[in-house]
């Protein structure tokens, strides 16, 4: 049997196997592409009129929250443009797993929206797209094997498909304008779905960082990475008495002065004693991959420099750059509006190709 057949054999069996998961995949993806744009529409909440006053300070936004949520744990407050309200979020993991967020007028403290995220279309379509609405331990795994099955066929494919001499390429590579619509359809098909499966490749591979660690350490270190991908939160000293009966409330107007440069900031409060206070600074709200995540002792309030790639942007080097972009590539969101429909369109063109 020769190497094309034996391919052949490869393509058509994966395909066999990885088809329906991807048709799951693909379509949650293309759906969650937009999420922002359809819950900026949809959810008025979001916004208030900006005001010439100074914001609530976060401990009081905190306050104002819990009020809202006794007992849950908080995980940060963010603010936003002038014009966008307060989100102060709350999830856990164990023993009972929730995600809430609470919308608050930054101006003057009122509650707009509390949200059950976990209960929200678009966490539906993220599960479906992560785990396919399975336990994780069991979906993910499925997932991300049927992804890697993916990228198999469509590299054979490509394979299978490229012509075999420069007459048969130039066939291949034009579009019959002037013949019958089967064979301009045919030709469509062939010369675009040529492209487009690249960057479904693409979408399927920035996919794979999330679904083995193997092929994440490995991508990290092929790019010359050298710190840690694992997040570590960084230790306050607890040996020191604090200065302050507010630090976060300190920190965050100290960053005040840098807020002109940034689009988003968010304060997220210690853990635990021995926590530390994180302050992540965004210039572009739309993409994450630009964040400046810094540490702050809780008591001396000193800056804490950390090992692993979620840092300070600008001890990033090339490889952690390319590594915080990974979510910003899969969805598109690293070209803007643009950019997520060609990874829209591209993925709903795989779920029609025959």
């Amino acid at each position: 049997m020769s190497v094309k057949k034996i391919i052949g054999k490869v393509h058509l069996w994966l395909g066999l196997v990885s088809g329906l998961l991807v048709v799951i995949i693909a379509l949650t993806g293309c759906l969650y592409a937009f999420q922002e744009e359809i819950q900026n529409m949809t959810q008025p909440y979001q916004y208030v009129k900006a005001e010439n006053k100074p914001y609530v300070q976060p401990s009081a936004l905190r306050s104002i929250a819990e009020a809202q949520l006794p007992g849950k744990n908080i995980h940060s407050v963010a603010y936003g443009k002038k014009t966008d309200a307060a989100k102060v979020s709350f999830y856990a993991f164990e023993p009972v797993e929730y995600y809430y967020i609470v919308y608050i007028n930054p101006y003057s403290g009122e509650v707009l929206k509390t949200e059950d995220m976990d209960a929200g279309f678009f966490r539906w379509v993220l599960n479906g797209h992560f785990y396919l609405w399975l336990p994780p331990a069991i979906g993910q795994p499925i997932v991300a094997s049927a992804t890697l099955l993916f990228v198999v066929m469509m590299i054979t494919g490509i394979i299978l498909w490229w012509p075999k001499n420069k007459a048969a390429r130039k066939q291949r590579f034009s579009i019959k304008w002037n013949a019958r619509w089967r064979r301009v359809n045919y030709d469509l098909h062939n010369v675009f779905g040529f492209y487009m499966t690249w960057v479904v490749i693409f979408l399927a591979l920035t996919g794979l960082v999330w679904g083995f660690q193997w092929f994440a350490k490995a991508a990290y270190w092929t790019a010359g990475g050298e710190k840690s991908m694992v997040y570590q939160e960084p230790l306050s000293d607890t040996t020191q008495k604090a200065l302050y009966q507010q630090p976060v409330d300190v920190i965050w107007n100290q960053l005040q002065q840098e807020a002109a440069r940034v689009e988003t900031i968010e304060m997220h409060f210690p853990t635990s004693d021995s926590g530390a206070i994180e302050a992540a600074l965004n210039p572009d709200a739309k993409t994450y991959w630009q964040t400046d995540y810094r540490y702050y002792d809780q008591y001396t309030l000193k800056e804490i420099p950390v090992a692993h790639i979620w840092g300070r942007m600008d001890k990033a080097k090339t490889a952690d750059k390319i590594f915080r972009m990974n979510y910003d590539i899969h969805t598109g969101a690293i070209l803007g509006l643009p950019g997520k429909f060609l990874a829209f369109l591209p993925a709903c063109w795989q779920l029609l190709s025959p």
